[in-house]
């Protein structure tokens, strides 16, 4: 039997008070509707893998949550996270804030008695996604789907979503 089926999602309080702590801003959150990852709406997606490599997560978020908390991380001037939008990719400084972040989320599923998790990848908006990747950001069933807004920075979209290995 696959341990991914232990794995908790997340509640959104969770997720807020993880960001806040991160970021040192205020942060807000409400449910959204799935992010479905397309050729309009990039994403970021981290995979969350067990000790023995069974992914049993990932993490999806839009463009603009991937630059806004990248950039509130490193304390980059929300101006230039803004200009870093209309790039369609993540520099160096801003791809390595949200490895950070996204590494530091894995605790977010390292609760009570379930199996460690960490995260293994993270495919930046504007780098190709591997398929089996991709896939796992559009499960239904156990999974958060955010609107998330930091102070200062504004809004995005963040997702994480229980997978079966």
């Amino acid at each position: 039997m696959s341990t991914a089926l232990a794995i908790p999602v997340p509640a959104p309080m969770q997720v807020r008070e993880l960001l806040e702590g991160l970021l040192g801003r205020d942060v807000t959150v409400a449910m959204a509707p799935p992010l479905v990852p397309n050729a309009i709406n990039p994403v970021t997606v981290g995979v969350y893998v067990t000790d023995h490599l069974e992914v049993t997560a990932v993490s999806c978020a839009d463009q603009a949550f991937s630059v806004r908390a990248a950039a509130a991380v490193g304390l980059v001037p929300a101006s230039q996270a803004e200009d870093a939008l209309g790039a369609g990719t993540l520099d160096d400084t801003l791809r390595d804030n949200l490895y950070e972040i996204l590494n530091i989320a894995a605790s977010l599923f390292n609760v009570g008695e379930h199996t460690h998790v960490k995260l293994h990848a993270m495919h930046p908006v504007g780098l190709p996604t591997p398929p089996d990747a991709l896939v796992r950001t559009l499960t239904l069933g156990r999974r958060l789907d955010l609107k998330v807004d930091i102070a200062g920075y504004g809004g995005g979209r963040l997702s994480f979503v229980g997978t079966p290995g």
